[in-house]
Order: structure tokens, then C-alpha cells, then sequence
């Protein structure tokens, strides 16, 4: 179990670090979504909040995405934290740096950190969380395309199912005689618990509310900047007939 902890620790980490060179699926844009951002919610206190906190987000800034204190007491928080409370963890950084080498990163604004390209985060995530395969050759079980050697297990192997990665070798166009290898495509071994229709669904559930939690403000800011844009145009219209009216009678 400590062996899995440190993994959870560690990758989203080296998952920023490091790329494989797979070209990333976009990802749906669900953060206008209040349904998907609700279920994304689910996922996230379900699956990432047991060795990763989210300090910078409290509990209660859920009301944004249409839930009660209620539902978010009832059904979010899985510990004795208050709905005021941001979504920390009972593991201490001191004893996680102790165990496991280093403290899990904070995923506050992971979906952000990836800074090349409007909505790269989101899609490395989106691309990350689809492309698990087995690999019987790693520690783990497990590899992925989008970070080839990751450190994490599969953690959502139960709804996505088990899949094995098929590849071909064909030759290396800039090496001749050197070849080298390619995805062909996946094939499933064991079906999980979602199709793949209702498991690429909840990646991007899960994925849109990332990008909420990076910034809860940010439906908030496009409005204000939409209603700043009619503001100044609306200015520019009467600052124009004014400046023509003041200037008519001057030749």
C-alpha cells in the first residue's frame, strides 16, 4: 500500500517533467457544464483527494457549481473536515517526505502548470488518463502513452477495463536500417465497469473540474470581460460623435 502511495505521490510530478511525444486528444471544454463539473467533483474526492490536497480550494466554493452545503457534507467530503474547509489530506508532508521520498504535489492547479499552448493542461490530463496500458515488463503493471515508464498504476482500471497497447516496427525514415516502434492501437483484455464512451465521458468530467479548481473565478472573469468590451464600445461610439461634434465648427 506504501509502495502504491508513493506512485500517487510522485508522478504528477514527473508527469509535468516528462512527455512521451504522444500527440494529446483535446480535451471537451465541460467547465460551463454544471452536471459534468459536479461528477468531475465526484471522481476527483474519490479517486485523487485520498494522497493529494487541494489547499487552495475549500469545500464550500463548490456552492459555484450548484451544490448545497448538504450535498457537499453528504456526499463530498469523506472525512470529519467542515464544509469551510479546504480539501486537505491526514497525511502529514513531514511523514509523507519520511515514507515515500517527497510529499504529494498539491493539485490545485495542476491543469494549469502545463503553460505551453491554451489548454494544454487540460489535454495532457485528458490524453494521460486514457492512455493506460498493461505492461507486465513494469514494476507496476502498468505503462502509458502519453508518459512512457510512468510511476503510477492505474488507478481508474476498474471503469476503464484492462488494455494492452498493440505496436509495429517499421524503419526509422532519418536512420536507414534502424527500426523503431509504433502505437497501432489498443485492444481490450478486461472490460471495466464504463464502455469506452461513458469512461472518456468521466476523464472529461474529472478533467473540466481540474481546470474549475485552477481557477474557480474564471466563468466570472470572461463575463466581466465581455460586459468591460460592450462597455468600451459603446464609450468609443460617443467619445467619437462627441470629439466630431466639438470639432464641426472648426475649419
Amino acid at each position: 500500500m506504501k509502495k502504491l502511495f508513493v506512485l500517487l505521490a510522485l508522478v504528477p510530478a514527473l508527469v509535468w517533467a516528462s512527455g512521451g511525444g504522444y500527440p494529446l486528444d483535446k480535451a471537451p471544454d465541460l467547465t460551463n457544464d454544471l452536471a459534468a463539473l459536479q461528477r468531475g467533483a465526484r471522481l476527483f474526492v474519490n479517486y485523487c483527494l485520498n494522497c493529494h490536497s487541494a489547499q487552495s480550494m475549500r469545500y464550500n466554493r463548490l456552492a459555484d457549481i450548484g451544490l448545497t452545503d448538504a450535498q457537499i457534507r453528504n456526499n463530498l467530503i469523506l472525512t470529519d473536515a467542515k464544509v469551510g474547509d479546504t480539501m486537505n489530506i491526514a497525511m502529514r508532508p513531514e511523514d509523507a517526505k519520511k515514507w515515500f521520498g517527497a510529499a504529494p504535489p498539491d493539485l490545485s492547479v495542476i491543469a494549469r502548470s502545463r503553460a505551453s499552448g491554451a489548454g494544454a493542461g487540460a489535454d495532457y490530463l485528458y490524453t494521460y488518463l486514457r492512455t493506460y496500458y498493461q505492461d507486465p515488463a513494469r514494476a507496476t503493471g502498468w505503462n502509458n502513452l502519453a508518459f512512457p515508464n510512468a510511476g503510477m498504476p492505474h488507478v481508474l482500471w476498474q471503469l476503464q477495463g484492462v488494455q494492452k497497447a498493440v505496436f509495429a516496427e517499421h524503419e526509422d525514415p532519418h536512420h536507414s536500417g534502424k527500426a523503431s516502434t509504433r502505437f497501432v492501437k489498443f485492444e481490450t483484455v478486461t472490460p471495466g465497469t464504463l464502455t469506452r464512451a461513458e469512461y472518456d465521458q468521466s476523464i472529461a468530467d474529472l478533467t473540466s473540474f481540474l481546470v474549475y479548481m485552477g481557477e474557480p473565478v474564471r466563468a466570472d472573469r470572461f463575463r466581466l470581460g465581455v460586459i468591460a468590451l460592450i462597455f468600451l464600445g459603446v464609450f468609443t461610439v460617443f467619445a467619437w460623435r462627441l470629439n466630431a461634434s466639438y470639432w464641426k465648427d472648426i475649419h
